[in-house]
């Protein structure tokens, strides 16, 4: 059996602020810093070694892995951590930085709505999760992450973004654009994926049981 991993960064500065960020760099919050400390134990609990590490070029994402494989004592990936434009959250366009109860006020909450959780309506200016799906992850994913995880057996971590992330359980076929909506994905949660003879045949959480 072998591991691909799913991670949400943690909590960001703009999270915490309720903002649109896309694809603006924006760094962890003190209590995001913590998550990726927290996902980094899970981890290490779990005994996930990795092979290789892949995280988009945005901070948060970065700086999440960074923490969490340092927690789990694994920062000798740290030097070949690959990452790609591709892996961003998505582009937000006209929404980057507004804050999103101010935005509902303005537009009112069903088309907000619309513009954050539908598959193929485009936010003004930016990008629909079918775009994200299309145009970046899964071309980058099959070129890149699937011939490793899925032909080689390695175990790989993906740290990246809500939506990039929810692009992915799309392309693995674990969501359909109809379900996706449903599938949230929790900032410094590892997302684990047990894989064996190259399909997908557990998918569970790690995280602090209440």
């Amino acid at each position: 059996m072998n591991y691909l991993v799913l991670l949400r960064h943690g909590q960001s500065q703009w999270n915490l602020e309720n903002r649109f960020t896309g694809f603006k760099d924006v760094p962890l919050s003190d209590q995001g810093r913590e998550e990726a400390k927290s996902a980094g134990a899970h981890l290490k609990k779990a005994n996930i070694r990795f092979d290789k590490v892949f995280t988009s070029t945005l901070m948060r994402a970065n700086n999440t892995a960074e923490i969490a494989l340092k927690e789990c004592g694994q920062d000798n990936l740290l030097d070949t951590m690959i990452r790609h434009d591709d892996l961003r959250e998505r582009d937000y366009g006209d929404l980057t930085g507004l804050n999103k109860d101010e935005t509902r006020e303005k537009y009112g909450a069903e088309q907000v709505q619309i513009w954050r959780r539908s598959y193929e309506t485009r936010p003004p200016g930016g990008e629909c999760l079918k775009d994200v799906v299309e145009n970046r992850v899964r071309p980058y994913y099959e070129a890149n992450i699937k011939p490793l995880v899925m032909d080689k057996g390695q175990n790989i971590l993906m740290a990246a973004h809500g939506n990039s992330l929810r692009a992915m359980l799309i392309i693995l076929g674990l969501e359909t654009p109809d379900t996706i909506n449903k599938a949230e994905m929790e900032t410094g949660v590892p997302v684990v994926l047990e894989i064996e003879d190259g399909k997908i045949v557990n998918r569970y959480s790690l995280k602090q049981e209440a």
